[in-house]
């Protein structure tokens, strides 16, 4: 399983990359950590990941919009929106636009782990 982590909170994607270790989960390799949308587009497009956890709110471009671009490019890609947004129109607004699912910060290690294995391709 190929992982992209967009975040702009470092703390946040260490957290996910040290959980995408977990034994329960497939082996993972990290193919990019992006701290805003841009980057995360160009990693997108270099490394081709399985799935994308994406932060919400971002600097230069937002993780709404950055899923919109993303599933324009792979239909199939599995975005899992982590944010800490409590506003739920704009978790919607991401779902819509192609995000797969939604995990909201602050998140236990289980419950990451868990959002991660229900974006795995059947």
């Amino acid at each position: 399983m190929k992982l992209l982590i967009v975040d702009d909170s470092n703390v946040i994607r260490q957290r996910i990359a040290r959980l995408a270790s977990d034994t329960r989960l497939p082996e993972t390799e990290i193919v990019g950590q992006a701290r805003n949308g841009a980057e995360a587009l160009s990693l997108f497009v270099r490394h081709r990941p399985d799935i994308v956890t994406m932060d919400l709110t971002m600097p230069e471009l937002g993780g709404v919009e950055c899923t919109e671009q993303m599933t324009a490019i792979d239909e199939r890609i599995n975005i899992l929106v982590v944010s800490a947004l409590s506003d739920k129109a704009t978790a919607i607004e991401a779902l819509k636009k192609g995000a797969r699912g939604f995990l909201y910060k602050p998140f236990t290690d289980d419950q990451l782990v868990d959002a991660l294995l229900e974006m795995l391709p059947a």
